[in-house]
Order: structure tokens, then C-alpha cells, then sequence
């Protein structure tokens, strides 16, 4: 049992790690006519504590906060193509009601979007429970990329460029 603690406190920490200096995460929930939709959100985390929880503010009259009320299944995909991190988080989503955390979370930059404040009616907060991430850390520099790729291209083999992995949570 031990190892699963550890496992799961590292594989918390590299997710966040990856994600943490990414502003806006593709957030995708899938709508009653089973389309999927994709909002940029900015994740309001300071840390991915132990209840592997992501949240998120959002208009509670927007589309994503109404298609969560049809299925909570979402995926956020962040992506930081400076330095080349890839990641892929699903897990499910609710509206909580929680003025105590609003507050916790809340930012200047969240003014903008609600200059009402924390207080704003139209402020839903939504907490995402991950259950799983996939991630692509490319950590060689362009050039040696573009060496791997020709590379490979000439060979017939699969480049290897970054690390590549799963994180699983619950």
C-alpha cells in the first residue's frame, strides 16, 4: 500500500509540474447532442493537492457549466509548445458551491471576467477530479529533434525525442 501512495504522490506531482506554468488549458465537456465542446480556461490551482483536484472558474450561464449538467466526463488538454510539454488530463467535473474556496482561488485576473467579484452570481466554480493524464515532455532542443527526426527518417526507425507517460489517479 505504500508504494500506491508514493506512486500516486509522484505521479501527482509530475502532472503538476507539467501543467502548473501553462495559462490556458483546452477544457472540452461533451454536450447533450454528444458533440464535443472546447473552452480555453486558465486553471486556478497554486498547487495539486491530495483530492487531485483541478478547478476552474466559469459563467454558470455558459455552455461548458450547462453541458456538465448532461455528463461530467471532461478533458483539459494543455499544451506548451515553447518548451514542448504535451498533456492530456480526463476526469469529471461539478459545479461546486463553495464561497470559502472562491475566495481561496480567486485573483485580479478572475476580475476581469467577473467584475462583480467573488460574490457574482454568474461565478461557478468547477472542480475536476483527474482520473487520468497523458503526457509528452520533449526535452531535447530543436536541433537535436530535427537530428532525431532525420534520423529516423533515413533509418526506418522511430525517432526518440522526450519522455512520454501516464498518470493515473484515481
Amino acid at each position: 500500500m505504500t508504494d500506491s501512495i508514493t506512486d500516486s504522490r509522484a505521479d501527482r506531482d509530475t502532472l503538476w509540474q507539467l501543467i502548473k506554468g501553462i495559462r490556458f488549458g483546452m477544457f472540452t465537456t461533451v454536450h447533450p447532442n454528444g458533440h464535443l465542446h472546447a473552452h480555453p480556461m486558465t486553471t486556478q490551482n497554486k498547487s495539486l493537492g491530495e483530492d487531485d483536484t483541478l478547478w476552474f472558474f466559469m459563467s454558470r450561464r455558459s455552455h461548458p457549466v450547462n453541458d456538465l449538467s448532461a455528463c461530467s466526463q471532461v478533458n483539459i488538454a494543455y499544451a506548451d509548445t515553447g518548451d514542448d510539454v504535451y498533456v492530456s488530463v480526463t476526469g469529471h467535473a461539478r459545479v461546486v458551491d463553495d464561497p470559502a474556496q472562491v475566495r481561496a482561488l480567486w485573483s485580479k485576473m478572475t476580475e476581469a471576467w467577473f467584475p462583480g467579484g467573488p460574490d457574482d452570481p454568474d461565478v461557478a466554480l468547477v472542480a475536476v477530479t483527474v482520473a487520468h493524464a497523458h503526457y509528452w515532455n520533449i526535452k531535447e532542443n530543436k536541433l537535436t529533434q530535427l537530428f532525431k527526426m532525420a534520423k529516423a527518417a533515413i533509418t526506418g526507425d522511430r525517432p526518440s525525442v522526450g519522455e512520454s507517460g501516464e498518470v493515473r489517479l484515481n
